[in-house]
């Protein structure tokens, strides 16, 4: 995010959000504005507005703010002192103050800390004095959501550890077994193919010899990618692995996969080359001929293939819910714990590849999966854009820590071609939407049926979909006249049209 997110000739439009804040500190700094530096830094950055007050419908309107040069002082005194704020972020450039109605008011830039930073606390209070942000405001984070940003502040990738309590028989030779046939297939040269299973083992990073019993013991990423999931959950006991498909809606789901069901070792490597299968079978695989050797991978085909190696990669397992993959007739959701290391802006820009499990990233380009040019992600939205589908949406949840990549097959909607003599479009009354549309829509009235208002986080229980997908069902219903609703913004509410 950038620092001219903030333009004066907007601010009647503004409202309060997940990156804009304001406040009209009258008598002074108010307190809270600490815990919302600590917030924004440890979110996505954001904007902090001083001389400013909300209306109940939240519009803004300025406070007559006095004496900003003693406000200023106070807040580079306070923002350098250790035992109040743990980092100081911010420079000059990043605090500016604007003239308008004759008051004045003070922006205060604060940008996303680097993962080297976090977490950013305040009070001297790394668990009680952490913040993240939300659309409502300012949250304390939760003692998992701390650690869980120590242990990305690490040089060190966390899955290069070694487990010495653990012996080599955790491991599960049928699926090391096929991650080598994989390896060969895709490089038959490679000098490691005449290596026993351990040496291969450990040149890979899954396994390490122990200076104080000289045995091999696993590391944390080759538990993860060959163990037995009984195994795995001794180290980490939020491991969860979960494939849901539906592409009946008259069918609870089509088929499913868990990594808790004992059938299989639900380790990492059979998850990705069992999701490899079920979520590229459905693709159309044109025939083509380089030479004489039929090619029949497609740029879609690598792209979801990056999508899953990415989910896998960045994955955080030590936090509930663990990698969930939804797949229906026109959309992938792939769902991984854990929040973007480097922000979701330098995600979607690419040209930085910082992996959460950089020893796991290390073996799925042995068998030439992941992008290590910080690229992949990029690549997937350019796939998206050459096939004409509505452009992928990367989602970042707090409490716990969550990013979710959705990937729709539907057709964009093509810009309207302005022409004087263009035709109006054909208008098909008993044209009717999609089922699953149709079924949303149906889950929202069912839940607005008593007659009650409701908002659209409470309504989003019965429905189950994204903030954005939510708003655009409302919507919908709303300019059929099937709903109404009341106040604006944080505070609008729903109900069924009497």
């Amino acid at each position: 995010m950038k620092q001219d997110i903030f333009d004066l000739s907007n601010f009647l439009e503004y409202r309060e959000g997940n990156r804009l804040e304001v406040k009209k500190a009258n008598g002074g700094l108010p307190v809270s504005l600490w815990e919302t530096y600590s917030a924004f830094a440890n979110s996505n950055g954001g904007m902090i507005i001083l001389g400013v007050k909300e209306r109940p419908d939240g519009s803004w309107y300025t406070k007559h703010l006095q004496d900003e040069r003693k406000l200023i002082k106070d807040f580079w005194d306070t923002i350098n002192n250790r035992s109040k704020v743990n980092i100081n972020l911010l420079r000059e450039e990043n605090i500016k103050t604007y003239e308008l109605n004759g008051d004045l008011i003070i922006t205060i830039f604060v940008p996303r800390a680097d993962r080297t930073f976090k977490p950013i606390y305040i009070n001297n209070d790394l668990f009680g004095g952490t913040f993240r942000r939300n659309y409502e405001g300012d949250y304390h984070c939760t003692e998992s959501e701390v650690r869980g940003m120590l242990r990305d502040q690490a040089e060190k990738s966390m899955d290069e550890k070694m487990l010495p309590d653990m012996d080599m028989s955790v491991l599960n030779s049928e699926t090391i077994k096929s991650f080598r046939s994989r390896h060969h297939a895709v490089n038959e040269e490679h000098v490691w193919h005449k290596l026993g299973d351990n040496e291969y083992l450990d040149r890979i990073g899954a396994a390490k010899v122990a200076t104080e019993d000289g045995k091999m013991h696993p590391t944390v990423a080759g538990l993860l990618m060959f163990g037995e999931e009984y195994k795995i959950r001794y180290e980490f006991p939020e491991y969860f692995l979960d494939y849901r498909e539906n592409l009946d809606p008259t069918i609870r789901w089509t088929d499913r996969l868990e990594s808790s069901s004992g059938e299989w070792s639900g380790n990492l490597v059979d998850f990705f080359f069992q999701m490899e299968r079920k979520l590229l079978r459905d693709l159309k695989r044109p025939f083509k001929l380089e030479g004489i050797t039929r090619v029949d991978e497609t740029p879609v085909h690598k792209a979801i293939r990056e999508a899953l190696c990415n989910c896998i990669v960045n994955a955080d397992f030590n936090f509930s819910r663990g990698i969930v993959i939804k797949k229906d007739a026109d959309t992938i959701i792939i769902e991984n714990p854990g929040s973007i290391i480097t922000g979701k802006a330098q995600m979607l820009k690419g040209g930085i590849s910082e992996p959460r499990n950089k020893t796991i990233m290390k073996m799925f380009n042995l068998i030439r999966v992941g992008e290590r040019a910080g690229s992949g992600v990029p690549d997937i939205f350019s796939v998206w854009e050459e096939e004409g589908w509505v452009e992928p949406r990367v989602e970042e949840q707090y409490k716990p820590d969550r990013t979710t990549l959705v990937l729709s097959f539907e057709k964009r909607k093509k810009q309207a071609i302005k022409t004087a003599d263009k035709k109006p479009p054909i208008k098909t009354a008993d044209k009717k939407p999609p089922i699953k549309t149709m079924a949303q829509r149906a889950a929202i009235l069912e839940y607005l049926s008593a007659g009650q208002w409701a908002k659209a986080s409470e309504i989003n229980e019965a429905v189950g979909v994204s903030d954005r997908r939510l708003r655009e069902l409302l919507q919908d219903l709303v300019a059929g006249e099937l709903i109404v609703t009341e106040g604006e913004n944080r505070w609008r509410k729903y109900r069924i049209r009497k």
